[in-house]
């Protein structure tokens, strides 16, 4: 579910919506993401629901630079995701990475050709995931 005690996110500020179950996971993206560059906002929605319907709830002004999606959330995963935002123009110019512990060739290939910009595995060390919030850092910017 978003979390709470965050605003909504205004025209001028820098937001990202995760889609990501894992606590742990969680914790550790607030604090890579807050080491590299804390002037981004996180929004955390545990289900793929929950993320369609934090999306439903911002105007077109207050959406996210950058969407990113566990593969295998509760209810919808990151496939399912993917083929709702792809019915509704809003969402066209958000760039989406799926992101998973799965290596699945078939996963990658299904999340790529239903819109998402890249399909990541979750790293084990910090420095792998101090690299891969960098990359999505610069996603979220060519997103601009």
């Amino acid at each position: 579910m978003p979390q709470k005690n965050e605003p909504m996110a205004s025209s001028d500020t820098k937001f990202i919506l995760l889609g990501e179950d894992d606590i742990d996971d969680q914790e550790l993206l607030k604090e890579v993401f807050a080491s590299i560059d804390g002037s981004y906002r996180l929004l955390f929605a545990n289900t793929g629901e929950q993320v369609l319907s934090a999306l439903g709830k911002l105007s077109d002004n207050q959406l996210p630079c950058l969407i990113v999606l566990d593969y295998n959330m509760p209810g919808a995963n990151g496939a399912e995701v993917l083929k709702e935002l792809k019915k509704q123009s809003r969402y066209e110019n958000i760039p989406c990475i799926i992101w998973s512990t799965s290596g699945s060739d078939t996963f990658k290939t299904l999340c790529l050709k239903l819109g998402a910009v890249d399909y990541l595995i979750k790293p084990s060390r910090i420095k792998e995931m101090a690299d891969i919030v960098r990359y999505m850092l610069s996603v979220c910017l060519v997103s601009k």
